[in-house]
């Protein structure tokens, strides 16, 4: 259901849109009258939609958005058989993905047929549905009103799976038609959780919420009304989940024995080793066979597998309380979000002290950018070097960690507010705003660059860094990345500098990995080792067709440009700086990450450190987590294969211990969606 959009609404994600592939002539014009629906979040409007039905009696859909400088634009015609089913779908234009080109018809026979840039098939249409892959947003309502009406049997699917939705609460908002009753359901079968849509008084589609929401036009201001509600109602449906989870039986002693075990402070694998958890913490640390356990011991065989510290991602926009939950389950015990909402990030730590959220550990950033069209969704947005120091204490009075400066900040705003930050033991990082080069961000004040495009961007030609909070920042280095010497004496001067200032980078990748590299083809690596075990509407979301080409440029163009991203990675690790590994998405991408490092000329241990003590100590945690030692938190993780060998065993967790909680890999697999191991 347009790929995964309920959940894209519920998630801050680096969702990138493209250069236009398609004119934006050759789309609809939404008639006067058209119902209106806006894309919106708490730093303003993102986009519109609109909804018609044509003098021949379809349905037409036209979507624009603009989301922090990248653009959308995408329309849809929709016949409708006798039965109300679309018996026809057209889908023109581009998004963050490529091609938005999509078709659906049903011939005579009682065949379908469908034909997107990822994909192609037929089947008998019989009393399925077809799910699009792309196409407006607002489209889904067809889905919705068609899962209502098909009560609690649900909706067979095409290209495959099944679909329900159950209907909740009631609650009344306020707009320019007046008060209306509206009802919160949740639909299962589009993507790994349950997803919240909100219902009219006739139980059609009435609109999404969450950080991006997608609401009537003059609704937009009861989207953080709405959010919050279906916000408790997750947070309900997972608290079971952390209650069958967080028992008092799951933190009994545990001894792992006979195991390899990761030293992640000497950068060491360590054979033959035995561990003992007790008390939520590492008790004592030795050689296999040398340490006694306790009466009632839990003992876990620890040969051929391999003991490592939990997992960080440091670039998870933590928030979805269904992704946390997933988050463990692949072996993630800690993270650092760069940019949640404040409110988010104080429930997710009330309740997962309380016992009520399975989630990892961490620390949160909030985001803050300029008041713009381009502003980011989520951020606290600001119109002076006064606003933006405010917005700094703001984050400071929440007891969140860090400040995230983004593209469309002034620059000459930036050290003002990145030396308050500091006075008051704030971290800083963010996005490089339009005009500085990264070197001029870590001169005014930032800690971390984030994303390795903007490190790129200290190569760049001037038209480039003036228009980074557009689409030119990805697109500069697409074009001209692959050209860039990386050994030149200002890359290496650049490299040096950051070293000595002790800038941290975090690359994040695998966001660059599929946009240029994919074809539509395959599956991208961060991607295919899950394609078993994910449900298929999600499997099929992984798919595109890769940022849109422009300029003449070809697909092999862009993969050169991203070979020399990940060989910048590597320049920047031999001169020191140190990498902490993200994600900016499922936090499925992690392993995929470490692997690129590798491939960047890390080794193995290096490239595990960056996911384990490094971000660590970035975050001050260090003391407590981020190696296996006697004393420290039991947040570590133990997976089936010697990972000093391949690091995509990591992916083949057996048991995740947090906080010294013992917990199976196999059911916080089938908890989180998953339904199991990936290869």
């Amino acid at each position: 259901m347009r790929r995964i959009l309920l959940a894209s609404l519920l998630v801050a994600t680096a969702s990138i849109a493209g250069a236009a592939s398609t004119p934006k002539e050759e789309l609809m014009v939404a008639p006067a009258g058209a119902r209106h629906f806006t894309i919106s979040s708490i730093a303003g409007k993102h986009g519109d939609i609109w909804s018609w039905t044509t003098p021949d009696g379809k349905v037409a859909y036209r979507m624009s958005m603009t989301l922090r400088g990248w653009v959308t634009e995408t329309d849809e015609l929709v016949t409708l058989a006798p039965d109300k089913r679309p018996s026809a779908i057209a889908i023109r234009g581009f998004t963050d993905s490529g091609d938005a080109t999509e078709n659906f018809d049903v011939d005579a026979g009682g065949v379908a047929h469908w034909k997107t840039a990822v994909d192609s098939g037929s089947a008998p249409f019989a009393d399925r549905r077809y799910s699009t892959y792309g196409g407006p947003w607002l489209a889904s309502e067809m889905d919705v009103n068609a899962l209502v009406a098909a009560g609690a049997k649900g909706i067979d699917l095409l290209p495959s799976g099944h679909a329900s939705i159950k209907i909740g609460q009631p609650v009344e908002v306020d707009g320019p038609q007046g008060k209306k009753t509206i009802k919160l359901a949740f639909i299962t079968g589009y993507g790994f959780s349950p997803s919240p849509v909100w219902l009219d008084s006739d139980n059609h589609f009435f609109g999404n919420a969450g950080v991006i929401s997608l609401l009537p036009e003059g609704y937009e201001s009861n989207g953080p009304k709405l959010k919050d509600l279906q916000d408790k109602a997750t947070a309900a449906m997972v608290r079971d989940v952390a209650h069958d989870f967080l028992k008092p039986a799951n933190r009994s002693a545990t001894l792992v024995d006979n195991v390899l075990m990761f030293d992640s402070v000497a950068g060491k694998y360590l054979p033959d080793r035995a561990v003992l958890i007790a008390n939520g913490k590492v008790a004592a640390v030795g050689a296999a066979g040398s340490l006694k356990a306790p009466a009632g011991t839990t003992i876990i065989d620890g040969k051929g597998k391999t003991l490592l510290p939990g997992l960080w991602d440091s670039h998870q926009h933590v928030g979805d309380d269904w992704s946390l939950l997933q988050n463990v389950a692949t072996g993630m015990t800690n993270y650092r979000s760069p940019g949640s909402l404040i409110e988010d990030a104080l429930s997710i730590y009330k309740r997962r002290a309380a016992g009520d959220l399975l989630a990892p550990d961490g620390k949160i950033s909030v985001i803050i950018d300029r008041k713009d069209p381009l502003a980011a969704q989520g951020a606290l947005t600001v119109s002076s070097a006064a606003e933006a120091v405010a917005a700094v204490d703001k984050i400071k009075a929440a007891g969140l960690w860090g400040a995230k400066f983004y593209t469309s900040m002034n620059p000459a705003w930036i050290a003002p507010a990145a030396g308050e930050a500091h006075k008051l033991g704030l971290h800083v990082h963010g996005h490089v705003p339009a005009g500085m080069r990264p070197l001029d961000a870590v001169r005014a004040g930032y800690d971390e660059v984030t994303h390795i495009n903007f490190i790129m961007m200290q190569a760049m030609p001037q038209e480039v860094v003036d228009k980074a909070n557009t689409a030119a920042r990805l697109e500069g280095p697409a074009k001209y990345g692959k050209d860039v010497d990386l050994d030149s004496p200002a890359m290496k001067a650049f490299y040096a500098e950051l070293s000595k200032r002790g800038t941290i980078i975090d690359p994040t990748l695998t966001v660059w990995e599929p946009l240029m590299t994919s074809d539509g083809s395959a599956l991208s690596p961060e991607y295919a080792p899950f394609a078993d075990v994910a449900p298929p509407a999600v499997v099929r979301g992984w798919k595109i067709s890769g940022y849109p080409l422009f300029g003449g440029l070809t697909r092999d163009d862009f993969r050169k440009s991203f070979v020399k991203m990940v060989q910048l990675v590597g320049r920047l690790h031999q001169a020191g700086v140190r990498i902490v590994a993200g994600t900016d998405g499922y936090g499925l991408e992690l392993v995929r990450e470490l692997e690129l490092y590798q491939q960047a000329g890390l080794t193995n241990a290096e490239s595990l450190q960056t996911a384990t003590i490094i971000p660590a100590r970035m975050t001050g945690m260090d003391g407590g987590v981020g190696s296996i030692a006697p004393g420290k938190t039991a947040d570590i993780i133990l997976v089936d294969g010697d990972v000093s060998k391949d690091l995509t065993n990591l992916r083949h967790v057996r048991t995740v211990f947090l906080d010294g909680y013992r917990l199976d890999g196999n059911a916080l697999r089938q908890a989180s969606g998953l339904s199991g191991m990936p290869r």
